[in-house]
């Protein structure tokens, strides 16, 4: 394989430039895995000599950097970045982008753009010949806010670039602990004989933010939680979980797997709406100890049916969790920022101590704030007598303990992107989502929203620094169930 001769990211003045790719790039050169010679062009609206890029993105990767920037690191990373202005829109902009790339080998196209945008930029290129083999082509979610639109998109870009060169990225599945899953579940004969309906009751996966929509109002009320995150983030997490062995780690067994998993998800017909749904919106309230405005008043007062939380009842319908609930639930203005998954598994089926009250085992597998794993097991207290004493016993793995920087230095948690674009650079596609696996989520999540639409549910009220409105609890207390916090 011929190593790419460039890297362009479409918005390059972004956001998530800002935060995540240039500083994920920069720290992939830090450890030596960008291929030598590799170019790091940004394309943006914005004026911008190359210098003044240069100087903009050593702003952003300081911050991001702290203790860990090197300026010897950077010396060396800032001579791979050059700039390339111009509007999407227009011929031109391509055309000065090509003359930018000359001499270049493989391309590798980032679109950290508004999806609006996706298409002109795909056409742009391939007027310009940008387009064809070896070139490469990473989207970043959400691609269209159906599965009519994801179409529309996917459309376009395969008429230009064939599957094998388009990677739909997510964030979460470059995330360690959530790579971990794959390790846990299939390099372990601990877990997989116990992982079906038989030994598991239910599943709680759990996206909360504390942060409201932070600048991105205009955005965020198109789209919604649901579109947001549950579509991608929590359905992709849901996938791993709940998918049958892959016969390897290649990239088609994987993909098939997660597939296999949506197609099984039971749709939610319009008679369970409120019995397997809700919806809320935020309202004024206390975050971290300081009153915070409601969703609506942070776009001066605009009102809107838009959902900042989102709590769902999902069952698959397959022999290995046929009748095991699966709940999700992300929201905004939580009391606490935490992404968690928790395997609740059943109850002995009969217990020799008497009166002593037993907890059936948990499994929790938490992805931030800390990358932790945690397994509750019941264990005799150190007493005399004959009467058995029992107590919940966490056993926990920390990640950040156990593997800790090889130079003895602080330990640095990766950017999730940053595996992500190396797998990208690599040409390999395991990490990233497949056509139809995308539009399989999509049929799913359409079928939820149109219902709300047809039935004109609105979300319900819940005050900021709060765990969601009052049916987020009824949702799992009707199976007997409640979320942990």
């Amino acid at each position: 394989m011929t190593a790419p001769g460039a890297f362009i990211i479409f918005g390059a003045t972004g956001d998530l430039a800002r935060r995540m790719l240039f500083p994920s790039l920069y720290f992939l050169d830090q450890d030596g895995h960008l291929p030598v010679g590799l170019r790091i062009v940004g394309a943006a609206r914005h004026a911008l000599s190359d210098n003044d890029f240069r100087a903009q993105v050593e702003d952003w990767v300081r911050e991001r950097a702290g203790e860990h920037f090197s300026n010897e690191a950077w010396a060396a990373f800032s001579e791979r970045l050059s700039y390339s202005n111009g509007d999407a829109t227009e011929p031109d902009t391509f055309h000065r982008l090509k003359a930018k790339l000359e001499g270049t080998d493989e391309k590798i196209f980032y679109l950290s753009t508004s999806p609006a945008l996706y298409t002109p930029i795909v056409r742009g290129l391939a007027a310009a010949d940008l387009s064809d083999a070896p070139n490469r082509i990473i989207v970043e979610k959400p691609i269209g806010k159906s599965r009519a639109t994801c179409e529309a998109i996917n459309t376009v870009i395969a008429e230009r670039f064939t599957e094998d060169r388009i990677f739909r990225i997510d964030h979460y599945l470059g995330k360690e602990t959530v790579q971990n899953l794959i390790a846990l579940r299939f390099g372990n004969a601990l877990f997989e004989p116990l992982w079906n309906r038989h030994a598991i009751d239910h599943v709680q996966i759990t996206i909360a933010e504390t942060i409201g929509v932070e600048g991105r109002f205009s955005y965020y009320d198109e789209y919604g939680a649901t579109r947001d995150m549950v579509q991608n983030h929590m359905l992709q997490l849901l996938c791993l979980i709940a998918m049958e062995p892959p016969t390897n780690l290649r990239p088609e067994s994987v993909r098939g797997e997660k597939v296999k998993v949506l197609r099984s998800l039971r749709p939610v017909r319009t008679s369970q709406l409120q019995s397997q749904t809700v919806r809320g919106q935020y309202t004024r309230g206390v975050t971290d100890g300081k009153t915070v405005p409601g969703y609506v008043e942070e776009e001066g007062g605009k009102p809107s049916d838009t959902e900042t939380f989102v709590a769902l009842c999902a069952y698959i319908d397959n022999w290995r969790w046929a009748g095991v609930p699966f709940y999700l639930r992300t929201g905004k203005r939580m009391p606490e920022r935490a992404s968690e998954i928790v395997i609740q598994f059943r109850d002995v089926p009969h217990s020799i101590f008497g009166a002593n009250p037993l907890m059936a085992n948990r499994l929790t597998i938490r992805l931030q704030p800390e990358e932790e794993i945690a397994l509750l097991i019941m264990n005799k207290t150190p007493t005399l007598g004959h009467d058995y004493e029992l107590k919940p016993l966490s056993l926990d793995l920390s990640l950040d303990d156990a593997f800790t920087d090889t130079a003895g230095g602080i330990p640095r948690r990766r950017i999730a992107y940053e595996r992500l674009l190396l797998e990208a650079i690599n040409n390999n596609s395991t990490l990233f989502v497949r056509r139809d696996e995308a539009e399989a989520a999509w049929l799913w999540i359409d079928r939820i929203v149109d219902g709300w639409a047809r039935t004109g549910m609105k979300p319900a009220p819940y005050p900021a620094g709060s765990w969601g409105p009052a049916g987020a609890f009824a949702l799992t207390e009707r199976n007997g169930h409640s979320w942990y916090e």
